[in-house]
């Protein structure tokens, strides 16, 4: 099912706030924790309905000011669970995520030349299966190739701005993609290495946005990870 950008964000934080409050959420709410508009929220929510990924249902108020009226809430369906399990990685590469991690985690302790360990990221980047895996890979590259660059004076600011950076949640994993078009502009940067990651930038992009709340939390926790290393 396609949906456009903004579309699959509304939906990502729509079922995040869902799993929050375990119930189903008034649109007024959802506008307000989201940073809409009511009746952005509303609209999207009854286009989403028409897709077969949200359902809405009436229930009766309780005490207070317009106790006994109908007021409308909206739920998500199953197929929207499904969707962005699908788009995050699904429950079923659970396993491979785990296993890609501490691969990668392993080589970074173990192996004093970081760039072959760039070069098998960047060989295994187009046949990755699992979004939050290839996310993770491309990550990696990034920082990989930042770290080997940052003896140069050029990019020595770059690396510094990762560590400011502090990668927290979205924000910080979104702007990995400035910086990787900043070693665009390094002479003593490899062009060929520098194609590949941009090449790749786009995909990473759209991964970002459509993973969930817990695969963003994974995937943080995991660069923190690969940073730490780094500065040993």
């Amino acid at each position: 099912m396609k949906l456009t950008g903004r579309q699959r964000a509304f939906l990502s934080g729509f079922l995040d706030l869902y799993r929050e409050a375990q119930e189903p959420l008034h649109y007024t709410a959802i506008a307000k924790r989201l940073g809409v508009s009511k009746i952005t929220a509303y609209d999207m929510l009854r286009l989403l309905e028409g897709r077969g990924l949200v359902q809405s249902e009436y229930v009766l108020r309780g005490k207070g000011q317009g106790a006994g009226r109908s007021s409308i809430v909206f739920r998500p369906t199953p197929q929207a669970d499904a969707l962005f399990t699908e788009l995050s990685g699904g429950v079923e590469n659970q396993a491979l995520w785990e296993a890609e991690k501490q691969h990668i985690l392993n080589a970074l302790e173990t192996c004093d030349d970081h760039q072959d360990l760039l070069e098998e990221l960047l060989r295994r980047l187009p046949t990755s299966q699992s979004p939050l895996v290839q996310a993770a890979e491309m990550i990696t590259a990034v920082i990989l190739s930042l770290h080997l660059l940052s003896k140069a004076t050029e990019t020595s600011g770059l690396f510094d701005k990762l560590r400011s950076l502090g990668l927290p949640g979205e924000a910080g994993l979104v702007a990995l993609g400035g910086l990787t078009m900043g070693l665009s502009f390094v002479e003593q940067v490899n062009r060929q290495l520098i194609e590949q990651l941009l090449a790749y930038m786009g995909r990473y992009q759209q991964i970002v946005t459509n993973l969930n709340a817990e695969s963003k939390r994974k995937l943080t926790g995991f660069v923190r990870e690969v940073m730490q290393m780094m500065e040993r």
